[in-house]
């Protein structure tokens, strides 16, 4: 896997620019707002934005993003914003090279060489250090994946998350944490993801009071490098079943994707450590119990059911609430049924269709 450059701070854009000659900035609707504009539209590189995309980005969307970086002569993307700029940035880099003639998807993914430099907007995903993109082809979700997508640069700037709205904050501080605890108990755990994870837990549990409430410098630079650590994590390993509890509840609710793992993760965790006979992990039941434990520590937590305590204490200080159905039959249906089978193939307790339906009755209730 390419060994990647993280630098902290935008001062270092034009460092990771050397010997571009031509830039693709891909970017949002925020970009107009950002307190690193200047810096970025200073960068002394010829180049062409493009911010023709939706939220969810469409297939449609990274082929028009193809389109313009050929046509331009481009050489270089510069993604800047959050995740929906950073998976079409990435999309653009895997397909700009390949046949028109024929779906990108469907093609042999290869590294075009281009060079990716990332940008994040907010703290979260930890996207400018993974191998994976969503888009949509035909109402369907498609999970991009390839070593080569990992951006070649990450510049985190902590200075764009002050002026993010508080709601947004939460949601993808807690996707960072969701991220660095999965990512800790997964089957495909090692040394180092696991050593990525742990900085990033104790990081968050360290600061993140001080950056929802507070707003500081410090846990700003903080969170931001937490959630870069916990992306790297989970590069290594995927999420495991929170991530794949809670697309349906964002579909379903409107709720963003931090919030919605954030409410799924204490059930199942809850329900994890009540059932280790069903462990499916190779290490074994007592393996995954120390990991359980070393999880709670890191929370600052002596024992893991005093962890999940801490976790729902941050959600009600944060006042995240969990979703109100009005069809609560109809819904744990719906919602049992979308669990992807893959997804949770890399958690480390067994879940069936039972107890599937009975954690989705927990949350709802």
């Amino acid at each position: 896997m390419m060994k990647q450059i993280i630098y902290n701070g935008i001062a270092h854009l034009s460092e990771a620019l050397e010997g571009s000659k031509k830039v693709l900035l891909v970017t949002d609707s925020s970009f107009p707002f950002l307190n690193i504009k200047d810096e970025i539209e200073g960068i002394g590189v010829p180049y062409v934005k493009f911010s023709d995309f939706t939220p969810n980005p469409l297939y449609e969307d990274v082929c028009k993003g193809v389109d313009i970086f050929n046509a331009e002569g481009c050489d270089t993307i510069l993604a800047v914003g959050g995740g929906s700029s950073l998976d079409v940035a990435k999309c653009i880099k895997l397909y700009c090279k390949m046949s028109k003639d024929t779906l990108y998807l469907d093609q042999e993914y290869k590294d075009t060489g281009v060079k990716l430099i990332a940008i994040p907007t907010t703290a979260g995903t930890g996207s400018e250090s993974t191998r994976y993109a969503v888009i949509y082809y035909d109402g369907k979700k498609q999970s991009v994946t390839h070593d080569s997508i990992i951006p070649n640069v990450a510049i985190l700037e902590p200075k764009v998350l002050k002026t993010l709205p508080l709601y947004q904050k939460k949601c993808t501080m807690l996707d960072a944490l969701c991220q660095g605890i999965e990512s800790w108990w997964s089957v495909n755990s090692t040394d180092e993801s696991k050593k990525l994870s742990k900085e990033a837990v104790e990081t968050i549990k360290k600061w993140w009071r001080e950056y929802i409430f507070e707003n500081t410098d410090e846990s700003a630079k903080q969170i931001m490098h937490a959630a870069n650590l916990a992306g790297q994590a989970i590069c290594i390993t995927q999420t495991t079943a929170p991530h794949a509890f809670s697309y349906k509840i964002t579909s379903m609710y409107g709720i963003p994707h931090g919030h919605a793992v954030a409410i799924c993760l204490p059930e199942i965790w809850e329900y994890m450590l009540a059932h280790m006979d069903k462990c499916i992990d190779s290490r074994g039941s007592n393996y995954l119990g120390s990991i359980f434990s070393a999880i709670a520590q890191a929370m600052g937590c002596q024992t893991p059911d005093k962890a999940i305590i801490f976790f729902r204490k941050m959600m009600e200080d944060m006042t995240l609430n969990n979703p109100v159905s009005l069809n609560y039959a109809s819904d744990i249906s719906l919602l049992s049924s979308s669990v992807n089978p893959i997804r949770i193939k890399n958690n480390p307790i067994n879940l069936n269709e039972l107890a599937i339906r009975s954690i989705y009755n927990l949350i709802l209730s």
